[in-house]
């Protein structure tokens, strides 16, 4: 698989991202990368590295696009944009996919420009792996789309489905509507129109599930609009953070509290291992007719690697041709 990354993406882009880069070829033999950005900036960081040339090569790019930047404007503007080149070697069919911790707004917009949707998908969808309990399970959408209707909700749920199926294995993902209430008569009208449809189909639709519940392992897949999916996502991560440098604070506030770390120190790296992002790379535009992936602007060379293998493994799967055929099934009553 060669995949494209976009290297001046991120908080701490080109190094950062150079150094996913070759982290990933060192590890997996099946993907080489196409590092996309100022050609110049790239190779200068690149002779610091000892890396195999022959899996890791250059694509020029003159323009960055800047997290503050408004995302119509630069997808208008800049048309030799790191981003934007990068999206266009998957269109060209020269890349297999497309990795990017830059200005997640633009990733979009110009895969969807370029890309489009696959086939009977109105709008793509953001899908974020998270830690539960038990295992993992994926929250959709997390921010593509501040605006739905019921209809859009179903189809998110389809594409979670068939995601949750092919990359993590699970053979009937169980598929939950995240509500104010588990009762069907419980949220908005968004959410009670969207529990008839999904009630609907052959999906193994388990209902409504309560923010609290969400990370027990009950649900693989938990449905809601980009809007309460973003901030269900930043409190998440931020409360991980907090709970993190609580327990830290409250270990050192006792004078048996050296002691009492390195006790807990196995199990406070376990935790957060668990609830850091950068162990699970990236998260896929489910309903991009491509492969398209955002990683946290705040990537390490960790979760780019990560990213990267997402990736890798979204496109080898052919994920964004699936997804259409399990709308098609399912509106046929075909079930998925």
């Amino acid at each position: 698989m060669r995949i494209a990354l976009d290297a001046m993406g991120g908080d701490h882009a080109p190094s950062v991202n150079i150094e996913g880069a070759i982290e990933t070829i060192n590890e997996y033999k099946d993907i080489d990368v196409i590092l996309v950005g100022d050609e110049v900036l790239v190779r200068e960081e690149l002779k610091k590295k000892r890396y195999a040339a022959d899996r890791i090569s250059m694509e020029h790019a003159s323009q960055v696009v800047e997290m503050h930047e408004s995302p119509t404007v630069a997808i208008r503007k800049k048309k030799n944009s790191s981003i934007r080149v990068g999206i266009e070697l998957v269109k060209s069919g020269r890349a297999d996919g497309f990795v990017s911790a830059g200005h997640s707004g633009v990733v979009m917009g110009t895969s969807l420009l370029l890309l489009g949707t696959s086939k009977g998908v109105d709008r793509p969808a953001i899908a974020t792996l998270m830690p539960t309990i038990k295992d993992t399970f994926i929250l959709l959408d997390v921010g593509a789309n501040v605006d739905c209707k019921p209809e859009h909700l179903l189809q998110f749920a389809i594409m979670g489905n068939t995601y949750c199926r092919l990359i993590l294995g699970r053979t009937s993902p169980k598929v939950a509507l995240l509500s104010i209430g588990e009762e069907d008569i419980k949220g908005n009208e968004l959410t009670k129109e969207t529990f008839k449809l999904l009630k609907n189909t052959r999906l193994n639709f388990i209902g409504n599930i309560e923010g609290k519940d969400i990370f027990t392992g009950k649900a693989d897949v938990v449905v809601c609009d980009g809007f309460i999916g973003n901030i269900a996502l930043k409190i998440s991560e931020g409360l991980a953070e907090t709970i993190l440098k609580m327990l830290k604070q409250e270990i050192t506030s006792v004078s048996t509290g050296r002691i009492g770390y390195l006790m807990m120190k196995p199990a406070i790296r376990n935790f957060k291992k668990r609830t850091d992002y950068d162990e699970y790379g990236g998260a896929p535009l489910l309903g991009i007719n491509g492969t398209s992936i955002i990683s946290h602007g705040r990537s390490t060379a960790k979760a780019i690697k990560n990213a990267l293998r997402v990736a890798s493994d979204y496109a080898g799967k052919r994920v964004f041709e699936a997804i259409s055929v399990d709308i098609e099934n399912n509106l046929a009553g075909k079930g998925v």
